[in-house]
């Protein structure tokens, strides 16, 4: 999809089926022997251009430093009042980085208590822009622990929960992997784990606020952020405003979820990966021909 040399590992990982290592090994290297994929040097692509593997060194490399970026900025969210899990997403969490990458953030909150939550995080967020410290902080993406079920289930969003990478909020992830065990029909060899993340330690400041907020009035305020939050994106999408990067701003929103909508960039995703996995098929197919009428 991505142009994404991968090592034999990461294939095994996120091949859709299960299977034996054994026969996994045996496989892919007939299709390097039938030139239907490449090796180059410890990777595997579809492509024979040693660009894509220089180019994937380069990004593993900085994606590295922007993790440590990203573990201060966890710990400084995760501080924020009924959050209660950080996890890393988007292409970070694959351990790449290019040029323009920022740092996405996944974030589970208290049950009820998202759009509070989210408020408060945005209004810090609006502060780092002062600092041009704004790509630090992306949080985009945002589920209560009332319902941490994921709502889309396909390849797209199973490989998402499946390399999130958890900074904060040990038994909360515990809870969401146990919830999204869907994943496993279309990953059943990826084995999803929380070794990276740590406990969050409240302070007194969020033990109180958390206190003051856990009656109606809290309930009251939260409902009422959640339809101010979705009039004012609605209102961003119907004028057709565009981010940063382009984009038309859309956001999905519900009492229990806050995230991009997956009408636009994830629906795109899985029309391309429907219509390269047949053009693949199609071209290995018409090799094979070929080659059986030369025998």
């Amino acid at each position: 999809m991505f142009d994404y040399p991968l090592k034999k590992r990461e294939i095994f990982i996120f091949i859709g089926r299960e299977d034996k290592e054994h026969q996994f090994d045996v496989a892919l290297n007939h299709l390097v022997e039938e030139a239907a994929i490449y090796k180059i040097g410890p990777f595997y692509s579809l492509f024979n251009n040693y660009a894509l593997a220089e180019r994937r060194v380069k990004g593993n490399e900085k994606a590295m430093l922007m993790l440590k970026k990203a573990e201060q900025s966890a710990a400084l969210i995760a501080s924020f009042p009924f959050v209660k899990g950080v996890a890393v997403s988007g292409s970070l969490s694959k351990k790449f980085a290019d040029e323009d990458a920022d740092i996405d953030f996944f974030i589970i909150t208290a049950a009820n208590r998202l759009w509070l939550a989210r408020t408060l995080l945005h209004l810090f967020k609006k502060i780092t822009f002062l600092f041009n410290k704004q790509d630090l902080y992306c949080m985009n993406y945002f589920i209560d622990e009332a319902e941490p079920a994921i709502l889309e289930k396909n390849i797209y969003t199973a490989t998402e929960v499946a390399t999130i990478i958890p900074l904060r909020g040990t038994g909360i992830f515990e809870m969401f992997y146990k919830v999204n065990g869907w994943t496993k029909k279309f990953l059943p060899n990826k084995y999803m784990h929380i070794s990276s993340a740590k406990e969050i330690n409240k302070s007194w400041l969020r033990i109180l606020t958390e206190k003051l907020l856990d009656n109606k009035l809290g309930n009251l305020a939260d409902t009422s952020l959640m339809k101010l939050t979705a009039k004012s994106w609605a209102s961003k999408t119907r004028k057709q405003k565009k981010n940063s990067k382009g984009q038309v701003m859309s956001m999905h929103t519900g009492k229990h979820f806050s995230k991009p909508n997956p009408a636009n960039f994830q629906k795109k995703i899985l029309q391309r990966y429907e219509k390269n996995i047949a053009e693949v098929f199609e071209q290995y197919e018409r090799a094979s021909l070929l080659k059986n009428k030369s025998l």
